[in-house]
């Protein structure tokens, strides 16, 4: 039986949500999904599950030592971050204030796939400058491999395409 989380795990949870994704800053780990967990072990001391966005995601390492920082800050002396892998992350996780802020920020967000895997209903991808969904797929991988490079056909400005995982 998992018991509720105390108030220090609540305002620790959240100290860790916000520590900014290293590679998408404008979205926090709790936004992003990838903050799976965090209990208190011991006075002082707190264990941290985190899952990554894809197996082999190199913001994990950077992930993990500025959440160990927040908290180590915040008098946990002793922080132990594990990678969890099962159940996998999926965009699904994004929160919708992370939806929000992607598009905000110039980023297509993903589209949501459902309980079931993807179910493409609507394929077209829009536009976060100007919002038709007249867009071309440039390169299939932009500055990171979870993000796609498109370009809109009505604005021509290039934008990032989250990919839906």
């Amino acid at each position: 039986m998992v018991s509720a989380p105390t108030p220090l795990e609540e305002e620790l949870r959240a100290l860790a949500g916000a520590v900014p994704d290293p590679e998408l800053p404008v979205l926090s780990l709790a936004e992003l999904g990838v903050l799976r967990g965090l209990r208190l072990t011991g006075p002082g001391r707190v264990e941290v599950e985190l899952t990554p966005t894809y197996t082999g995601c190199p913001a994990v390492e950077a992930m993990s030592a500025d959440i160990e920082r927040v908290l180590r800050e915040h008098g946990q002396r002793e922080v132990t971050v594990r990678t969890v892998l099962s159940p996998a992350w999926s965009t699904d996780d994004i929160t919708a204030e992370g939806r929000r802020k992607l598009a905000e920020f110039g980023i297509a967000p993903p589209r949501p796939t459902g309980p079931d895997g993807p179910v493409m209903v609507d394929l077209a991808i829009r536009c976060p400058h100007c919002g038709s969904t007249d867009t071309t797929l440039l390169s299939r991988f932009s500055s990171t491999a979870c993000k796609a490079l498109r370009r809109c056909e009505a604005c021509r400005e290039p934008f990032d395409h989250f990919k839906e995982l």
